[in-house]
This record gives structure tokens, C-alpha cells and sequence, in this order.
């Protein structure tokens, strides 16, 4: 039933948005996450790729593709957010030693495990994110629970990408200084 009501939860947070959420406690406890985008190839690059990311997640965004590259995004005035890349199958999945929030620094330390996936779907793509790894204790719980919202916004971003265009960073945040 908890599940069921942060499923929810969410869909009424974004608008009715199809940024499906599950939180798992057994076997493994995970965050589950699926959104369909509406675009094909484009996805991969947009998620692969320093350039891909800039146009929906982040300003400043560095994606070097090879087991042990960086994949991070800086906002201004926040430490990066992202992780490195532990491996990856062209167009298919990409999965990241995650960093936590910075208000989570034992989890952001220690890392979770971030695996995306991306299966054709129509004329689509939908995107899967597996997010496992978790520890015990309150921080790994209030990191579990921010993350469970904040990943449901990151698809989001993703998928409004593909139906509104390229976020537009100079008007979001002002000209570069």
C-alpha cells in the first residue's frame, strides 16, 4: 500500500507525468523508476554525451564515456552531482557509481549503484533507472526517501527535454559571469 501511495504521490506532484516510482524492500532494497521518452536514439545521446546532458540537466556537465569516466552535472553555487561510470552498452544501459546530495555525505562517500536503461518502446524510449546499494541508518533512509523524489524529477527533465526542447540555461539562471 506505501508503494502504492507514493506512486501517487508522485504522478499528482508532476501533473499527471508517467514517471512511474517504486520504492523495493526485498530482495534487494531498490528504487525503481520508468519513464517513456518520446524519441529514440536522441535519448542515448542526450544521456551519453557532456553536450546531450547540457540540454536538459545542468548547465555545466561532463560525460566521459569509458568504464571510470566521469558522468556529473554543476549548478551553480552546489557541489557536482552525478558519479562515475562503472560500465556501459551503447544505446542500451549506462550504470554509475552514484553520489548522494551533499546533505548526505556518508551516502555520497560511499555511493549507490545507478543503473539506467533504455529500451525501445515505439516510437519511443523508455527509460529505466535502478538505483541499489543501500545501507542501513538514517542518513541511507533520508538519502533513500530524498532520492526516491529526486530521481522521479531527473526522468522528468529527461523526458520534457524531448517534448519541449533544449532547456535554455542562460534564461534559467542569467548570462554566465
Amino acid at each position: 500500500m506505501r508503494t502504492f501511495c507514493f506512486i501517487a504521490a508522485t504522478i499528482v506532484a508532476f501533473g499527471q507525468v508517467p514517471v512511474k516510482v517504486v520504492k523495493q524492500a526485498t530482495p534487494e532494497k531498490a528504487l525503481i523508476f520508468e519513464v517513456t521518452v518520446p524519441a529514440r536514439a536522441a535519448v542515448w545521446q542526450a544521456f551519453s554525451t557532456s553536450d546531450g546532458l547540457r540540454t536538459w540537466l545542468a548547465p555545466e556537465c561532463v560525460v566521459e564515456l569509458r568504464k571510470g569516466g566521469e558522468w556529473t552535472a554543476r549548478f551553480p553555487g552546489a557541489k557536482p552531482g552525478g558519479g562515475t561510470i562503472l560500465g556501459f552498452t551503447p544505446e542500451e544501459e549506462i550504470t554509475l557509481a552514484a553520489m548522494a546530495p551533499e546533505q548526505f555525505p556518508t551516502v555520497r562517500t560511499e555511493r549507490t549503484t545507478a543503473r539506467f536503461q533504455f529500451v525501445a518502446d515505439g516510437d519511443g524510449t523508455l527509460v529505466r533507472l535502478v538505483q541499489t546499494g543501500w545501507k542501513t541508518g538514517e542518513e541511507w533512509d533520508r538519502a533513500y526517501d530524498y532520492l526516491a523524489q529526486g530521481n522521479a524529477q531527473l526522468l522528468e527533465m529527461l523526458r520534457r527535454r524531448f517534448v519541449s526542447g533544449p532547456i535554455d540555461w542562460a534564461k534559467a539562471f542569467g548570462p554566465k559571469k
